[in-house]
Order: structure tokens, then sequence, then C-alpha cells
């Protein structure tokens, strides 16, 4: 177990989705445009923040630990959400569509959450039985986090790098209030 002051791989994860459940409410309960926008820009912030943690650390670290299968959906879960996460941070409360992504993206992470926390199954309990040092990760983790945030904080967000989709081009229909040719 790590000390109090700091948390192992896995509790510093699942704090992070606390986190983000926390703030999806808030968004959900807000009927302010500056407040919406405000929240979403600290959800987008909390995600890449994690996204990239994860994927530079926690996963390699599981790779041929865990079940193949669960750490790819992981990656391609991720991708989901940088892809709303991307539309979130180019618009505004005020554009067509937002609220909806918002809730998208919220019951995608709820799933990617729930599919990391199994219990016996879940990508957390693998990577534990499989005996993975969860103190130094949650160190890495940890650093690598602040990190992040001071340099996002500094030179804003970056755009989300996408690791599983490729090979695409995708193009933009007519808006939805626009008549069909």
């Amino acid at each position: 177990m790590a000390s109090q002051n700091q948390p192992d791989a896995i509790a510093l994860l699942k704090a992070d989705h606390r986190k983000v459940e926390d703030l999806f409410e808030k968004f959900e309960a807000t009927k302010s445009t500056a407040k919406k926008q405000a929240l979403a820009k600290e959800i987008c912030t909390e995600l890449i923040v994690h996204t990239i943690i994860e994927e530079e650390i926690f996963y390699p670290a599981c790779k041929q630990e865990i079940d193949e299968d669960v750490l790819s959906e992981a990656y391609v879960e991720h991708d989901g959400a940088k892809v709303l996460i991307a539309e979130l941070l180019g618009s505004g409360p005020e554009d067509e569509f937002y609220d909806a992504k918002m809730k998208v993206l919220s019951e995608e992470i709820k799933h990617h959450v729930k599919e990391e926390e199994k219990r016996a199954e879940g990508m957390f309990a693998q990577a534990r039985a499989a005996g993975l040092d969860m103190d130094g990760l949650g160190k890495q983790l940890a650093a690598r986090k602040k990190e992040l945030l001071a340099k996002f904080k500094t030179g804003g967000l970056p755009t989300p790098q996408t690791r599983s989709f490729t090979g695409h081009k995708l193009a933009q229909g007519a808006p939805m209030g626009e008549a069909r040719a």
C-alpha cells in the first residue's frame, strides 16, 4: 500500500474517476451557460490528463500482464471520448448538440470506468492480481499528472490524439436545421 500522501496507481486512477463523475453531475445540474463552459473545460482537462497518464504509464505496464482484449477496448474507449472532448473544446454551450455531446461523453466515461473497476475481471483487478508495482506506478502517475496540469495551465489544452482510430476521413453533413437536397 502506498502512503497516505502518495496513493497507489489504482487509488489515484479511481480518485480521478470519482472527480470526473462529480463534475459531470454538476454540469447536468446547472443551467448557467458560463458555468457549463467552465465545467466542460474542467471535465475535458481532467479527462485529457487522465487518458495521457493511463496511456503513457499504466496501460503499457499492464501490457502482457492482463487480458489483451480488455486493454484494446480501453484504448478504443479513450479514443471515442477524445473525439467528443475535441468537439466540446471546439464549441460552446450555445452550440447545437453541445449538451448532447456532454451527455454521451458522460455515458461513455461511466461505461469505461465500470469496465476498469470490475471486481474480478476488470483491468484494475487483473493488474493487481498480476503483481504490478502499484506503489511505483502511483508515483509515476502522480508525477506525470502534476507535470501535465502545470503545462496545460500555462500552455492550454492539447488537441487529443487518437491511437486506435486510423485510416478514416470524415465528412461533415449539413446542420440539422437545414433542408435536405
